[in-house]
């Protein structure tokens, strides 16, 4: 353990998290996402849900500045009659620590899963609410 750091990121996540560079991108998915199939480096986080990930992981965790939409979301797919609350719960989250701009892009969901396979990493979480997912590119520390 260690403190200031929550007990919600692993040692694995942490070193991911360290190890990434500028623009590197990692992937927090939801439940129902192939996260095995897609990720270069998988780290399990079951029984987490996303949001509760974001509070511990964005306090450490600078966004890109030089991109206009750091965060990317899977976007509903036409047809689907899906809600998604859980973003605007994101977007609380991230405006703590990114206040500004709208640093959200919505993308298309076969589109999402290229960019997560190109993903420094995927984090397989618990999160139950359809089209959870998110990718966070990361900027420098300044």
């Amino acid at each position: 353990m260690l403190k200031g750091i929550s007990g919600l990121i692993s040692p694995n996540l942490i070193k991911v998290l360290m190890e990434m560079g500028h623009s590197d991108e990692i992937v927090f998915a939801d439940a129902n996402f192939p996260a095995a199939s897609h990720a270069q480096r998988l780290i399990r986080c079951d029984g987490h849900g996303i949001a509760e990930l974001l509070e511990a992981v964005l306090p450490l965790f600078p966004l890109d500045v030089y991109v206009d939409r750091p965060v990317a979301l899977m976007a509903v797919t036409p047809g689907d009659g899906v809600k998604t609350p859980i973003w605007d719960k994101y977007r609380q989250i991230v405006e703590q620590y990114h206040p500004g701009a709208d640093a959200f892009e919505e993308m298309e969901r076969f589109a999402f899963y290229e960019r997560a396979k190109q993903a420094y990493a995927i984090v397989s979480t618990g999160e139950k609410a359809l089209y959870g997912n998110v990718i966070l590119k990361k900027g420098v520390v300044i």
